[in-house]
């Protein structure tokens, strides 16, 4: 099995940072072998469950646009086998859609969602911080779109334990002085008993069996969302991406050090972070499969 993409756990140690590191513009987008399934499964979500994975604010519309065009900007220079422009749209090549972009004026970053494995997600800034505005999210990791819309930073981050005491400030902080010449990017990493990419609920599946050692590689997915960020030049709003890994913990029986470095995170993760990352029902057993694969078992 290939190694995950991203193992954002290799220090061993939980520790609650915002872990950015400088974003090459070129690498702004991360298509890869998934990109037909996952373009699949979003056109599905926004055809079936539009509510649930698009939302927009009055008065967005400008910065919707903005992205847009960066958006298909970045791709016809950076990927132009994956997106053509035309006459009057674009066309997919990998999945042959062709989208007509005066469809799409009144919702720019519904398309923009679209067209890319990443979701989209735009902040204002205002008197109590930036405020999501819009937002195309497939993908989400176990929270509702509907409920953050309108909401400032601190307010979408306040189930989060230990953000307000301390990562709030830091976070606004940076987002105040957010250049448009220095992008950004993260990684975070949870391990989750459910591979499916749309997730907006933080509990276990109903009537799944109890996860054992024996299988808790089968059983448990290592997912990972590398986040980007940056400063939209003309409306000045923050453009946050979201593209999610998903692969399972199978994948680090040939990594043992990953493994061992994995075990060492969960262990140093405190019990208020165990229960926020759903992981404290299956933490034993996924620490014995870790071991076992660390110690080349």
């Amino acid at each position: 099995m290939l190694r995950p993409q991203y193992l954002p756990f290799l220090s061993g140690q939980y520790r609650m940072a915002m872990g950015l590191q400088s974003l090459d513009p070129g690498d702004w987008i991360e298509p890869d072998e998934n990109l037909v399934g996952e373009l699949e499964e979003k056109d599905r979500l926004l055809t079936s469950r539009h509510a649930d994975v698009f939302q927009c604010r009055s008065g967005s519309r400008p910065a919707q646009q903005e992205t847009l065009d960066l958006l298909i900007d970045h791709m016809v220079r950076h990927h132009p086998g994956l997106l053509v422009r035309n006459a009057d749209g674009v066309t997919l090549p990998p999945t042959g859609r062709t989208y007509v972009l005066d469809d799409w004026r009144g919702a720019p970053l519904d398309l923009a969602g679209r067209l890319v494995q990443e979701d989209f997600l735009l902040l204002s800034p205002g008197e109590r911080g930036y405020v999501l505005e819009a937002a195309s999210l497939c993908f989400p990791s176990r929270w509702r779109l509907a409920e953050k819309m309108g909401h400032v930073l601190a307010d979408i981050h306040e189930p989060v334990p230990g953000y307000a005491q301390r990562l709030a400030r830091p976070v606004d902080r940076f987002f105040t002085h957010l250049s448009e010449a220095r992008p950004v990017w993260r990684v975070n990493w949870s391990v989750t008993d459910d591979p499916t990419l749309f997730q907006t609920v933080r509990h276990t599946r109903p009537g799944v069996a109890l996860i054992t050692r024996g299988d808790a590689g089968e059983r448990l997915w290592l997912r990972c969302e590398r986040q980007t960020l940056r400063r939209l030049p003309v409306s000045g709003w923050a453009l946050f991406t979201v593209k999610t890994h998903v692969d399972p913990i199978a994948t680090l029986r040939r990594h043992p050090e990953a493994a061992a470095a994995l075990a060492g995170s969960i262990r140093s993760l405190p019990a208020a972070m165990q229960g926020y990352k759903n992981i404290a029902h299956f933490r034993q057993p996924l620490l014995e499969w870790l071991d076992a694969a660390a110690a080349g078992c």
